[in-house]
């Protein structure tokens, strides 16, 4: 009891304290929510494959989930005889340019195989926009055309886009035919070995190199050597395999325009008698190279499918393109940390970097 101001007695009243709640215990459901989420966006993307693929036929090359193709049509004519549109677009690479390791070469061989198998292709059209690439790369791209037309005698014909230069001509030379528009960017015949001395750079920041090796020649390609200790030797061993690669590079050139010759009669371009002196890296236009014989006609694309449609005898016939259809395996590798290098070309792109040592049939003039 207790007393006012008054001194009147008055009681406090205290109002009961609720009992302590016990902390509510957060359930699964928001982890369950977002797991659920992730499944249905999975079964959205399988469907979408599915249905991307509807009207499609698969085909199979290899023993690998990534060589399954899916065949889209790109020009139904009703026709029963067809014609595969087989793309090299961009840097020519044996290196995987997608999660999934599928590399150019590995592609083009793929569907090269498809091609001869089925009766039905009656020719390849090789769609080339490309500025070059790797040497090797370009050499099994030009192995893999030769050896079709020659095992399965069905004809390809190279379209140049706006730009097949150096290994992009390289992969074209073998083709039946080869069209080009008079402002395609081509020649380009060359090879290229591209490096760096940064030694100099090295000196003013104060940098000493130290370096073990077995052999005097062993870093004959390194960048940290001061001029004087770069061995006259070892410059000229790099230039005889440069010199080497171009005489490879002239006969495919030279051998390729030939056989072209020979399937096509007066029909076709022979190489011009000074063709060599053109063949010192420099750039040509389409019109510069129809003149000098490095391409049968000038046109775009449609030329070139009037072209082998005359070639395989069948006025109208259908045109399709091979894709690799969806797959959960590369959709998983999505997931992975794919690591990639790249250098800016002014094509506008992004490609993978141009590695130290490796030999290139690049047009060297788009490389920043």
């Amino acid at each position: 009891m207790s007393t006012d101001h008054s001194g009147n007695p008055y009681r406090i009243h205290r109002k009961p304290q609720a009992a302590p709640v016990a902390p509510k215990h957060r359930s699964g459901g928001c982890g369950w929510f977002f797991l659920c989420l992730i499944l249905a966006g999975m079964l959205g993307l399988t469907w979408i494959g599915i249905l991307a693929s509807a009207g499609g036929e698969f085909a199979v090359s290899g023993g690998s989930a990534d060589d399954y193709w899916e065949e889209h049509a790109l020009e139904d004519n009703g026709s029963e005889d067809r014609i595969a549109v087989i793309k090299v677009d961009g840097l020519i690479s044996n290196l995987a340019l997608d999660p999934s390791g599928m590399t150019m070469v590995r592609a083009i061989k793929s569907q090269l195989s498809l091609a001869a198998q089925d009766a039905s292709i009656k020719g390849v059209l090789l769609q080339i926009d490309s500025p070059g690439g790797e040497v090797l790369a370009s050499d099994d791209i030009y192995r893999e055309i030769k050896r079709f037309q020659e095992d399965s005698n069905k004809p390809v014909v190279a379209s140049m886009s706006g730009l097949a230069a150096s290994g992009g001509y390289y992969v074209a030379a073998p083709c039946r035919w080869i069209v080009a528009n008079e402002l395609t960017i081509t020649g380009s015949i060359g090879v290229i070995l591209h490096s760096y001395n940064y030694r100099g750079l090295m000196d003013k920041v104060g940098v000493i190199p130290k370096v073990f090796k077995s052999g005097k020649f062993k870093d004959m390609l390194g960048g940290d050597q001061a001029p004087e200790e770069i061995l006259p030797e070892a410059e000229a061993m790099v230039q005889a395999m440069v010199d080497e690669t171009f005489d490879r590079f002239k006969t495919v050139v030279l051998e390729g325009r030939t056989y072209a010759r020979e399937q096509n009669g007066e029909a076709g371009q022979s190489l011009a008698p000074d063709w060599v002196d053109h063949a010192d890296g420099r750039i040509l236009s389409g019109k510069q190279a129809f003149e000098l014989g490095f391409v049968d006609e000038l046109g775009g694309f449609d030329q070139a499918v009037d072209r082998i449609a005359q070639m395989v005898g069948s006025p109208n016939p259908n045109l399709i393109e091979l894709r690799q259809p969806f797959n959960f395996g590369s959709f998983f590798r999505l997931f992975g940390s794919v690591q990639t290098q790249s250098i800016k070309l002014d094509l506008g792109m992004d490609l993978p970097r141009l590695q130290a040592g490796r030999l290139y049939f690049l047009a060297s003039n788009y490389i920043q």
